[in-house]
């Protein structure tokens, strides 16, 4: 059965599951009821970050345009543009053993596409969850469910896998920022 986190609450991954290779990130959201006449297109993307907490070049920040990353160890499912039905709306596999000795952190995030100019913030999301998947029989891990305390955010750092000891864990971290991907980009070391 999954661990089911809170937020601020970390836990091991890899010391609790032994021989654990190869995991699927599960991002998944609902929009609630909106009535202002655009759809809304939620993006997860993922940030390989150094021991200073930022990316060492464009390659190491995952999306729709660059799906793959730390030398194919990282590889994101692809943009879902509406969000639409049950399960993962976005997922990111990633092969542990693979990740660069430089990576220390990976970063999920979920923004909204064009926040500013639709109107759109995640007090207008619901059910947003991350999940972790052992990608070799499929039984979760580890869930993380946001709950709904965002309001004016269009920008969530959902959570991190980060090395410790030479094991990985993860951080629930569920920060909203205001200003979107570019914030967040920015944030990461990278130009906007």
């Amino acid at each position: 059965m999954a661990i089911s986190l809170s937020k601020g609450q970390k836990v091991d991954l890899t010391k609790g599951n032994p021989g654990l290779k190869h995991i699927t990130v599960g991002l998944g959201w609902d929009t609630n009821k909106y009535d202002g006449g655009h759809s809304f297109d939620l993006d997860s993307s993922v940030f390989l970050l150094t021991g200073a907490g930022t990316c060492e070049s464009e390659k190491d920040f995952i999306f729709y345009n660059n799906l793959e990353g730390g030398n194919g160890s990282v590889v994101h499912s692809g943009d879902n543009l509406t969000g639409e039905g049950d399960g993962d709306d976005e997922q990111v596999k990633i092969m542990l053993a693979d990740v660069p000795a430089s990576i220390e952190k990976i970063a999920f995030t979920i923004t909204i596409h064009d926040a500013e100019t639709r109107n759109q913030n995640f007090g207008q999301v619901s059910n947003s969850y991350v999940r972790i998947v052992n990608a070799d029989n499929n039984e979760e891990l580890i869930r993380y469910d946001l709950g709904e305390d965002f309001s004016i955010e269009t920008a969530i750092v959902v959570g991190e896998l980060y090395r410790h000891n030479g094991e990985w864990k993860f951080n629930a971290i569920g920060s909203g920022y205001q200003g979107g991907l570019a914030s967040l980009v920015k944030d990461y070391g990278l130009q906007v």
